[in-house]
């Protein structure tokens, strides 16, 4: 409880910078049934923005309704929400029905794809988002300029690539222990613009 209790102060102190929850479906669905469940679990532990995959592989998981339910009660409880779209081919397009729901933003997360293809995709989302911008990635050395630049730095291991300019990442499955993974976690508020945690079902399953 009490290292639970320093995250959340720490979390508070920092309010100014996104604290993002990644909310991945292939680990554990996430529906009009337990989205609400979702959110009391990111307002108790210090989350003020959610990264909801709402696309994967080429699928849109929900109706537009469904979305802007999911829009409108993050809102209500004081949180900001991207919608993320999982991309895996350069064959896969962003689908339109995710804009104008009232969603803050929508994120790319594309790792698997060349960079021109990656290029392509942010410019096509920039021209038509009319929303904030963000991108995960695992190149280090990215060029790509969107509003958000989330580095996924999962373990200590890649705490060298922590800097201002980015939001840094902390992967539950690279952690030991609680108190390993609050360590990760301050490092990266502290030492970046922000931090994702990937993911929601992680941090369940390790009971942090």
């Amino acid at each position: 409880m009490a290292i639970l209790t320093f995250f959340y102060l720490n979390s508070q102190n920092n309010q100014a910078k996104p604290v993002i929850l990644y909310v991945n479906q292939g680990n554990g669905a996430v529906n009009g049934a337990n989205f609400g469940q979702m959110l009391s679990f990111a307002s108790s532990h210090g989350f003020n923005t959610i990264f909801f995959q709402a696309y994967r592989q080429g699928v849109l998981l929900f109706t537009g309704s469904e979305l802007r339910s999911f829009v409108n009660q993050t809102h209500a409880d004081h949180q900001k929400i991207f919608f993320a779209l999982y991309i895996t081919n350069s064959t896969q397009t962003i689908p339109g029905t995710i804009f104008g729901l009232g969603e803050d933003g929508v994120n790319l997360d594309m790792s698997t794809l060349g960079l021109p293809s990656q290029q392509s995709l942010l410019q096509s989302l920039s021209n038509s988002c009319g929303c904030r911008t963000a991108v995960t990635t695992t190149d280090m050395a990215s060029p790509l300029k969107p509003d958000l630049l989330i580095l996924e730095t999962y373990g200590v291991a890649m705490q060298q690539y922590v800097r201002q300019g980015i939001i840094a990442s902390v992967g539950v499955f690279a952690t030991s222990s609680q108190q390993d993974y609050q360590s990760q976690f301050q490092y990266a508020l502290n030492n970046s613009d922000g931090v994702m945690v990937f993911d929601y079902a992680g941090l369940l399953k390790a009971g942090y």
